[in-house]
C-alpha cells in the first residue's frame, strides 16, 4: 500500500470522528448559549498545539525556520482560515439544530464537489474540457449523502 493512502485513511478517520466529537464536546458545556464559542475556542487551542507548536518545533530542530515565501505563506494561511471557517460552520450547524449524522455526510459529500470545481477551474486556465462523467460523480456523491441521511440509524 502506498504511504499516501495511509495518510488519506488517517484523515478520513480523524475528520470522520471530528463532527461527533465536536458535537458531544459542545453538548457538555453547561452554559448552552455560549457552548458553541467554548467548543470553537477548544478547537482553536488544539489547532494551535498541533498545527503551530509541532511544526515549529520540528522545523527548529532541523534548522529550517527560514525559506518561507510570501505567496506560499499567503495561500497556506488562507487554507488555515478556510479550515477554521469550516469548523465555525460545523459548530453553528450543530448550534442551530443539526446533528453529526446529518451535518457531516452533507459536508463530506459537498466538499469533494467544491474541490473538483475549484481545482478544475484553477488548474486548467479555462482550457480544460470537463468530462461529462464528472457530473455523474457529482450525482453519485449527492446520492451517497442522501442514502447516508435516509438510512442512518436515528438516535
Amino acid at each position: 500500500m502506498k504511504q499516501w493512502v495511509l495518510f488519506v485513511l488517517g484523515a478520513a478517520l480523524t475528520w470522520g470522528a471530528y463532527g461527533p466529537a465536536l458535537h458531544y464536546g459542545r453538548a457538555e458545556f453547561a452554559d448552552k448559549p455560549t457552548s458553541s464559542l467554548r467548543a470553537l475556542l477548544c478547537v482553536g487551542v488544539a489547532y494551535f498545539l498541533v498545527a503551530v507548536l509541532v511544526p515549529l518545533l520540528l522545523l527548529a530542530m532541523q534548522g529550517k525556520l527560514d525559506g518561507f515565501s510570501a505567496r506560499g505563506s499567503a495561500f497556506s494561511t488562507a487554507a488555515g482560515v478556510l479550515g477554521a471557517a469550516g469548523a465555525i460552520c460545523i459548530i453553528w450547524a450543530f448550534k442551530t439544530g443539526g446533528s453529526p449524522i446529518t451535518v457531516m455526510p452533507l459536508v463530506f459529500a459537498g466538499a469533494p464537489m467544491v474541490n473538483a470545481v475549484i481545482t478544475t477551474v484553477s488548474h486548467s486556465g479555462g482550457e480544460t474540457k470537463i468530462n461529462p462523467l464528472l457530473y455523474v460523480g457529482f450525482a453519485f456523491a449527492a446520492l451517497g449523502a442522501w442514502m447516508v441521511l435516509r438510512y442512518a440509524p436515528q438516535a
